[in-house]
C-alpha cells in the first residue's frame, strides 16, 4: 500500500508542477495568469509570450505525463497492489494508467498554484501516447487539422478529446483490430476525454458565441 500510496502522490506532484508559471516568469518576468484569457496552459503563453515559448510549455507539460507512465510507475516492482485488479490489464499497465490519470488531475488542480493550473490536454497527450499510441497520433493530427483551419486550439483540443476514443470505437470494431484490452481502455479514454471536455467547458461558450480568441503566430503586448 506504501509503494502505491507514493506513485500516486508523485504523479500528482509531477502533474502540478506548472510550467507555464515558470516559463512565463523566467522569459518575461511575469505572471501568466494575469495576462491573455488568464488560463496556466501552454495556448496561453503561446498568445502571450509567442509561440517558442508556447511549444515549449506544451512539451514539458506532455512531458509529465510521459515520466508517470514510463518511470514513476515502475516503483510498482518495489510493491503490490493494495487491492484485487478487476480490469484486464496486467498490474504494471493498470498502475500505469492510474499514475496517468492523477499527472492530468495535478495539472488541472495544481498544489503549487491554488489548485487552478492548466486544462490538461498536453500532459493527457503525453500519458496516452504510451497507452494508446496509434489512437493517440491520430487525435493528435485531427487537433493539428483543425487549429490549422480555424485558429481556435481550444476547439482542435475538444475535437482531437472526441477523436480518441471514437478511434478505438472504430479500429476495434469497424477495421477489426483487435484492441489489446479494448473493454477497459476505452472507458478510460472517454473518461479522460470528458474531462478534457469538460476543462474546456468555458472556451466552447465563447466560440459558440463568437468571443474566442483565436491563435495568433505573433506576440501580444503586456
Amino acid at each position: 500500500m506504501l509503494i502505491f500510496s507514493i506513485i500516486v502522490i508523485l504523479s500528482y506532484l509531477i502533474g502540478s508542477i506548472p510550467n507555464s508559471i515558470i516559463i512565463s516568469r523566467a522569459a518575461k518576468g511575469i505572471d501568466i495568469r494575469e495576462h491573455g484569457s488568464g488560463n496556466a496552459g501552454g495556448t496561453n503563453v503561446m498568445r502571450v509570450l509567442g509561440w517558442k515559448h508556447g511549444l515549449l510549455v506544451i512539451l514539458l507539460d506532455a512531458l509529465k505525463g510521459v515520466i508517470v507512465v514510463v518511470f514513476i510507475a515502475r516503483l510498482f516492482y518495489y510493491g503490490e497492489m493494495p487491492f484485487k485488479n478487476a480490469t484486464p490489464f496486467d498490474d504494471f499497465t493498470f498502475v500505469q494508467i492510474i499514475a496517468g490519470v492523477f499527472a492530468v488531475i495535478g495539472h488541472i488542480w495544481t498544489v503549487f498554484a491554488g489548485f487552478k493550473g492548466g486544462k490538461g490536454i498536453a500532459t493527457a497527450m503525453g500519458m496516452l501516447i504510451m497507452v494508446a499510441t496509434i489512437d493517440m497520433l491520430i487525435a493528435v493530427g485531427v487537433f493539428a487539422v483543425v487549429v490549422l483551419i480555424s485558429r481556435y486550439v481550444s476547439l482542435g483540443s475538444i475535437i482531437g478529446a472526441i477523436a480518441v476514443p471514437l478511434t478505438l470505437i472504430i479500429r476495434e470494431n469497424v477495421f477489426n483490430s483487435h484492441i489489446q484490452n479494448y473493454s477497459t481502455l476505452l472507458p478510460f479514454v472517454i473518461f479522460l476525454s470528458i474531462l478534457v471536455i469538460y476543462t474546456h467547458r468555458k472556451n466552447l461558450i465563447r466560440i459558440l458565441s463568437g468571443k474566442e480568441n483565436k491563435l495568433s503566430f505573433s506576440k501580444k503586448k503586456y
